[in-house]
């Protein structure tokens, strides 16, 4: 009993390290990694399916750009370094999934129209298709390209930019607090894009429900930290929102239940028709 009286978390020690220490060792480590963890199911899904109509890429858009500001709101104030590390990691986790969705949608179409790119499109058949360019203002194949590098372009030309407004306005109170928001704010609408999908096709097939779970848990968690931690009135209403698209998309599991039908296995239609 007394050598349990005297002991003490922050003096005891595992192999150098005392618990206090490992236990906070252990929290950035969640930090860092947590936020990829939801995607891991739905990479899974969409590898061994083959099918990736049921994940909006616009998912991975939100988190590319809510990512990239606040690693350019970093330079205008200095936060914790895991939450940076986080963000860089999250980059490139996006990157890979969009690489699949890309690679998984271009073998599974029959027929491609054209090559949709960033920078242009380009097809050998038929000759006289119409190109389809940035600069052509086409909003219908905004995000929906058939090349990877294009999407690697985009976020290129948009780091580049935002990074020399950062530069230019680093000493603008106004400009840093404004794009922590916005790196925020777009963080929180994370599930929108998935929400629309489904409510578009009045379904959720192919669709991760343990992301969505994920999802929910982690932003229950972040939100209760938020409050708990008295942090900015932006950050526990984001955080609010986006539990809220979490539920809700929840919900259409439920109400697009008997829609969730898969489609005739297109090898097997091909060969009847």
């Amino acid at each position: 009993m007394d050598a349990l009286s005297g002991f003490d978390l922050t003096t005891f020690s595992i192999m150098g390290f005392t618990i206090m220490e490992i236990i906070s060792l252990g929290s950035q480590a969640a930090m860092v990694l947590g936020g990829v963890v939801p995607f891991i199911p739905q990479y899974i899904d969409i590898w061994k399916s083959r099918n990736a109509d049921g994940f909006s890429l616009f998912v991975c858009l939100a988190l590319l750009i809510a990512n990239i500001l606040r690693i350019m709101f970093w330079f205008g104030k200095h936060y914790e370094l895991p939450l940076l590390a986080q963000s860089i990691i999250m980059i490139i986790t996006m990157l890979v999934l969009v690489q699949l969705c890309v690679d998984v949608k271009n073998r599974t179409e029959i027929i491609s129209s054209k090559q949709r790119k960033f920078t242009g499109s380009f097809n050998s058949w038929p000759v006289d298709a119409p190109v389809h360019s940035l600069f052509d203002f086409e909003r219908e194949y905004f995000w929906k390209w058939t090349d990877f590098l294009s999407y690697v372009e985009f976020i290129a030309l948009f780091s580049l930019v935002i990074g020399l407004l950062t530069y230019i306005f680093l000493n603008s109170v106004i400009y840093v607090e404004l794009l922590g928001f916005m790196a925020v704010f777009t963080e929180a609408m994370l599930g929108a894009p998935q929400f629309l999908r489904n409510y578009q096709k009045k379904s959720t097939l192919g669709m991760s429900r343990k992301m969505v779970g994920f999802w929910t848990c982690g932003d229950c968690f972040k939100t209760v930290y938020f409050i708990l931690r008295e942090a900015p009135a932006q950050f526990w209403i984001c955080g609010m929102l986006q539990v809220s698209i979490d539920i809700s998309i929840f919900l259409q599991v439920f109400f697009y239940r008997h829609n969730n039908v898969p489609p005739i296995d297109r090898t097997a239609k091909s060969a009847i028709s």
